[in-house]
């Protein structure tokens, strides 16, 4: 046990370390592309390489996870991010760009989807939902406090590089006291069946989630800015008025979490998608208000921030832990997929119809999926009962 919670705590300081990587990243060559004049279409598609490389690499992930085990994978992961994030400044060629920016693409999404794996694995039933949730919180915090290294800039441009070079080292040296772990093999009477079809029959209610985060997560980053600019805001107001939906979804991590391992995580995630539904529906309606806004944004971070992991618990609850792996992967590519779609279906809905409909869309996903979980009731209470005697084979 406590060797477990060893590995656990360890976890949570590595993807701490990687969500501060990904927060100082993103916006810190978004400002050096910018001082190099490139236009923000260019910037933005520079942008995307990360979620590409997500995307392109989540299908495969599955295959060393249970080849060489989590360790190894997540060091692989580690050893791609350092290396791109050190070529990074020694080039300035936007093409260059793309490919490492791809690059740490697979390595985060290697890293990420490992660590998540081996966390599932190792926490306690009746402690899933907390466990992840404390999880989705390192990754929040490191990825707040990531935008601040923005400030080692003036000292040089090799300066806030060098920073996470020296975070990745620690991951390296923590990373390399753990003893390796394996995902559960999948028994024989699974094999006759397509795993993935096995896993989206039975989970498919939770594995919508990774969807929904990944599609407001990055319409808040990447299309807020521009509602932002077409509704008379000042990019001043949008640096403050974002950071309250990250800020909102850390304050209830933990509690939603706690919550969901006593109650039960659909239970949980319904009334979360009505409350942030409502949220984004009433966003519109604030006008100019920036203090409105952070508030409803806060609700809404508040009642859906911890969707990701809430759905990887609830996938945990209902599918055979060999198959948990596997709807970790679909997770994933879910995350990457919507991340892609959301700026291009935010840009063509503010082109032919008004900014704010961006809202009312993230909205209305929520409804729908609030609907659906109430729809599916006794349907996934069977998805269960189909599950634990698969399990127990293995």
């Amino acid at each position: 046990m406590a060797a477990s919670r060893y590995t656990f705590w360890v976890l949570i300081l590595v993807v701490a370390i990687a969500g501060l990587s990904q927060g100082l990243s993103i916006p810190l060559l978004a400002v050096l592309l910018e001082k190099q004049g490139v236009s923000s279409m260019m910037n933005g598609l520079n942008a995307a390489a990360l979620y590409i490389g997500m995307v392109l690499i989540s299908p495969f992930l599955e295959i060393p996870l249970r080849k060489f085990g989590y360790r190894t994978t997540i060091i692989s992961g580690l050893v791609l991010v350092t290396a791109a994030t050190a070529l990074i400044p020694m080039f300035s060629h936007l093409a260059v760009w793309f490919v490492l920016r791809l690059l740490m693409g697979i390595g985060d999404s290697g890293l990420h989807y490992s660590s998540q794996m081996w966390v599932t694995k190792i926490a306690a039933p009746q402690n899933r939902g907390r466990d992840l949730s404390i999880y989705g919180l390192a990754y929040g915090v490191g990825f707040s406090a990531g935008p601040l290294g923005l400030n080692l800039l003036p000292l040089g441009l090799w300066v806030p590089f060098g920073t996470l070079i020296v975070l990745y080292a620690v991951a390296f040296l923590l990373l390399g006291r753990m003893k390796n772990e394996f995902p559960e093999k999948i028994v024989q009477t699974e094999k006759k069946q397509n795993k993935y079809a096995v896993v989206l029959r039975l989970g498919w209610l939770a594995l919508i989630p990774s969807f929904l985060y990944g599609f407001m997560e990055t319409s808040l980053n990447g299309s807020f800015p521009v509602y932002a600019l077409r509704t008379g805001l000042s990019l001043e107001w949008v640096s403050v008025i974002l950071p309250s939906f990250v800020v909102g979804s850390i304050i209830l991590q933990m509690p939603l979490g706690a919550l969901s391992d006593r109650i039960g995580r659909k239970r949980v995630m319904t009334v979360c998608a009505l409350v942030g539904g409502i949220a984004f529906f009433l966003f519109p309606l604030s006008g100019e208000n920036v203090w409105v806004m952070m508030l409803l944004l806060a609700i809404a971070g508040a009642a859906v921030g911890s969707f990701y992991s809430l759905g990887l618990a609830f996938a945990a609850d209902i599918l055979p832990a060999s198959m948990v792996p596997t709807a970790g992967i679909i997770a994933g590519i879910n995350f990457g997929v919507a991340s892609i779609l959301a700026p291009n279906v935010n840009g063509v809905l503010m082109e032919v119809w008004e900014p704010w409909t961006i809202f009312w869309l993230m909205g209305a996903f929520l409804f729908v999926f609030a609907a659906a979980c109430l729809a599916v009731r006794r349907g996934a209470a069977n998805a269960e009962q189909v599950a634990l005697p698969i399990q127990k084979q293995g």
